[in-house]
């Protein structure tokens, strides 16, 4: 099918400031070499996918982090350096940042050069990973090409990398800034100090109605701290204990009745389905473990104290027998001093959420615009959402209907709407296939309408 006619009529205005159809060729750059100390890349096999319209370029930092750089061969002068979510635990993988490409492959396929990183460690650590990209940029820019527009795109936990990142980073040695704007998709965007505020619920209800992680036989732990540092429980284990309780690895017809209570209580009250128990509880396991011995100097940033919980049918004994936990206000602020956004981004960031996503639900986007209003920054932000439910990937023509509106934003200082957004998305679907699916007029309740506050620390 020919793309629509407004695309031929703009060839080539957009083919260097936007969508990049692989019609809309545009000569790459010639590499302007910038002074760093960092070895070179060398040519990797890209995924099969990407082997016919690019060449991939693969290396490990200084830090210790491996990257991956995909060319396309009709490159549009712009580059996506790309955030990735998780965070994964345990060493670094190259084989991360090809998966990452993998899921990615649109933004090649629409043009855009991409660099992505597996920063230089596992865990939940939110500025060292925004350093580990920023290398990576300085990588792209002293070795491969220079790009005419960088757009920082941060995915899921990535998002609140790329969103500190821009803070941290906002010019080069040169005087210039390295992003020239900021893509955060399915974005965990409140902060350490308030995103996982539900998953402490989630282990605290979980154990008032299961009382097997740990189980009563087993040494006693603060909840908060996730588990114990020499604690040997793998994921597997977790699991087996959860589908012990829940019954989720049964369709709901095949559960005990007291197994579908269980789920009922913790879907009512934690305000998650069923099908996301088992990874929110992996994250308020291993995660949170994570943050506490090798973030917070051994004390918990998370808490419970003063929430009153709602949505069961015995909210009374539920909150007369649940584990009560307050968070170490220094650990609680060191962990915030890494994690938390402030807001202060001087160049234009759009947002992307699923209206029912199950991982990083939409109130988090509505903290994070109260964060942009307090900062002074809210002409900087355009907030968008999809009929969507899924969290890793939302359809293809959805991103490049974004890269595009953040290009005219940069190029033109035209500042995008919902709706605008919303229109321009149908016009791709010719190129990228179907799914659009923004919705113009949504606007997300606040943060504690879903996860209660918890008392001042």
């Amino acid at each position: 099918m020919p793309a629509p006619h407004w695309i031929h009529s703009a060839a080539i205005r957009w083919a260097c400031t936007g969508i990049a159809l692989a019609a809309a060729a545009c000569a790459p750059l010639s590499p302007k070499p910038a002074k760093t100390s960092e070895a070179p890349p060398v040519a990797a096999a890209c995924p099969p996918a990407l082997a016919a319209l690019a060449r991939c370029l693969a290396g490990q930092d200084s830090a210790g982090a491996y990257y991956l750089i995909a060319m396309p061969h009709q490159w549009n002068g712009h580059l996506v350096l790309h955030a990735h979510g998780g965070p994964a635990l345990g060493a670094p993988r190259p084989e991360r940042s090809a998966a990452d490409l993998e899921r990615w492959a649109i933004m090649v396929k629409a043009g855009y050069a991409w660099a992505g990183s597996t920063f230089r460690q596992g865990g939940v650590e939110v500025r060292a990973a925004a350093e580990d990209t920023e290398r990576l940029r300085q990588i792209f820019v002293g070795h491969v090409a220079q790009p005419r527009r960088t757009i920082l795109h941060g995915q899921s936990w990535g998002a609140s990398v790329a969103a500190r990142g821009a803070e941290m980073f906002t010019s080069t040695t040169q005087g210039q800034r390295p992003y020239d704007a900021v893509l955060l998709t399915s974005g965990v965007l409140a902060g350490g100090s308030r995103s996982y505020d539900f998953r402490t619920d989630l282990r605290v209800v979980y154990q008032y109605l299961c009382n097997n992680h740990p189980r009563p036989t087993e040494v006693q732990y603060p909840l908060n701290i996730g588990l114990p540092a020499d604690a040997t429980l793998t994921q597997a284990d977790l699991a087996a204990r959860v589908n012990e309780c829940l019954g989720l690895d049964k369709p709901a017809s095949a559960r005990t009745p007291e197994q579908q209570r269980r789920v009922k209580v913790i879907t009512d009250v934690i305000r998650i389905p069923a099908s996301s128990i088992q990874g929110h509880m992996n994250w308020a396991t291993f995660h949170f473990r994570d943050v506490v011995q090798h973030r917070t100097g051994g004390a918990s940033p998370f808490g419970n104290e003063g929430v009153r919980y709602r949505g069961s049918d015995d909210y009374a004994a539920l909150n007369a027998g649940v584990l009560r936990y307050r968070a170490h206000p220094a650990a609680l602020a060191r962990f915030a001093q890494d994690t938390d956004p402030t807001g202060r981004i001087p160049v234009p960031v759009l947002t992307v959420k699923g209206i029912d996503d199950a991982t990083a639900f939409v109130e988090l986007d509505a903290a994070f615009k109260t964060t942009m209003e307090q900062a002074g920054t809210s002409g900087h932000l355009v907030q968008t959402f999809t009929r969507h439910s899924s969290h890793s990937y939302l359809s293809d023509p959805t991103y490049p209907t974004l890269m595009a509106a953040l290009l005219r934003w940069v190029e033109e200082g035209t500042r995008p709407t919902p709706a605008s957004i919303a229109s321009q998305c149908p016009a791709l679907e010719a190129t990228f296939g179907k799914g659009c699916a923004f919705v113009p007029e949504y606007r997300p309740a606040a943060l504690n309408t879903r996860v209660p506050e918890r008392a001042p620390q």
